[in-house]
C-alpha cells in the first residue's frame, strides 16, 4: 500500500469514530422524579448489574441500563468501573501460564 492509500484510510477511520461520539447529558446534575440525583455508588451498582438491564430493557420501556439524572463524572466513572468488574475486564486471564 502507498502512503497516499493509508493516510486516505486513516481519515476515513477517524471520521467514522467521531461520528459515534454522544452528543452532552442535558439532565446530568439535576434530580429525577424522586428528587434523586445518582452518584458513584449508584454508577458502580448500575455497571454491575448492566448485564442483566440491558436484557430487560429489551423487552420492556421502563428500564435503561444507564440513569441519566447522575452527578456526571463520578457516576461515569463507577459505572464503567462496574461494568469493567462484571463483565471480566481485569485481564487476569491473559496472565496465566500454562
Amino acid at each position: 500500500m502507498n502512503k497516499k492509500f493509508l493516510f486516505i484510510i486513516l481519515i476515513g477511520l477517524m471520521f467514522l469514530l467521531v461520528s459515534c461520539v454522544p452528543g452532552p447529558n442535558p439532565y446530568v446534575k439535576t434530580a429525577d422524579e424522586n428528587g434523586k440525583v445518582a452518584g458513584f455508588w449508584s454508577g458502580l451498582w448500575h455497571g454491575i448489574i448492566s448485564p442483566i438491564t440491558f436484557l430487560i430493557s429489551l423487552f420492556t420501556d421502563d428500564v435503561s441500563v444507564y440513569d441519566v439524572h447522575n452527578n456526571g463524572n463520578w457516576y461515569d466513572f463507577g459505572f464503567v468501573l462496574g461494568a469493567g468488574i462484571i463483565l471480566g475486564g481485569s485481564g487476569s486471564s491473559s496472565s496465566r501460564r500454562d
